[in-house]
């Protein structure tokens, strides 16, 4: 996805601030910045970042609501562009336990932060815009991260396979609409399971309890409407099609030229191995 129509280049005289949640994706963004010749500083989020994937780069650990802290890192550091990546779990208002920067940043959010996840990184986006900050898209960095179009594997979806297929875009779609959730299990046309504020791991954990005798389900992942795609792309690595599998499924399919693949190689290589088909899509074609 290229970067938005007319925004200036990333400030290469500057460190890079990556807020880190989950996953390899931090440190696959450090690297491909590091790789163009940027200094990157990493701030990973307190129970959520990986000591391993910050390890090998300039970091800090902060909890998420000690925006004060976080801020300051990042201006120490001589951070002017940032990446939001890595999936973080969204603590209620009372664990957050924001400091006065943070109780400071929440009143300008407003709203938004009682409203779905898009509508509450939209403003948290907006708000670190008016900190003077710019906020990119990991894939503005992993330009080669995002999942192509078309069949990665040697399975591929039959006439049932493909009839699940359009009912989960049809469903993901319309929670997506609503800012719910990024995803759903669909078998033999009936959705198993959808994807609210639990994560796409929680849902297939739920989908294996519920799977139907028969040819296994799909999954299906695609961007919401109107999506700010600086934060919270969908992602989709190895560990995603090991859940797949323990969850009887035949096949994954993600919104092409939107969704991340970490470990691309891996991620098309393990569900190979399982014998998934793992197809990208354009939602809006149809001709899929």
């Amino acid at each position: 996805m290229p970067a938005e129509a007319g925004a200036p280049a990333p400030d290469s005289l500057h460190a890079l601030g990556i807020l880190a949640g989950g996953g390899d994706l931090p440190g696959r963004v450090a690297a491909a910045a590091q790789a163009a010749g940027r200094p990157v500083f990493l701030v990973g989020f307190e129970g959520f970042a990986e000591p391993p994937v910050l390890a090998p780069y300039p970091h800090d650990v902060a909890r998420l609501g000690a925006a004060g802290r976080i801020l300051a890192l990042l201006r120490a550091h001589d951070c002017r562009d940032l990446v939001l990546v890595g999936p973080v779990r969204r603590p209620s208002l009372l664990s957050l336990r924001p400091d006065a920067e943070g109780t400071r940043l929440l009143a300008r959010i407003g709203r938004a932060a009682f409203a779905g996840d898009d509508g509450l990184l939209a403003a948290i986006v907006r708000v670190l815009g008016e900190e003077g900050f710019r906020v990119l898209g990991a894939h503005e960095i992993l330009t080669e991260a995002l999942g192509p179009e078309g069949l990665l594997t040697r399975t591929a979806p039959d006439a049932d396979a493909m009839a699940d297929i359009r009912r989960g875009v049809a469903v993901t779609r319309a929670l997506g609409t609503v800012d719910v959730g990024q995803g759903c299990v669909v078998q033999q046309g009936i959705v198993l399971a959808v994807e609210a504020i639990e994560g796409t791991d929680a849902m297939l954990a739920r989908a294996a309890g519920v799977r139907r005798p028969g040819p296994g389900g799909v999954l299906v992942k695609l961007v919401k409407p109107g999506q700010e795609r600086r934060a919270d792309l969908p992602t989709i690595g190895p560990a995603t099609i090991a859940e797949a599998v323990q969850a009887g499924l035949r096949g994954v399919v993600f919104e092409a030229g939107g969704t991340l693949l970490a470990e691309r190689e891996a991620t098309v290589a393990a569900a190979d191995a399982a014998g998934l088909f793992l197809l990208g899509i354009n939602p809006f074609d149809g001709s899929w």
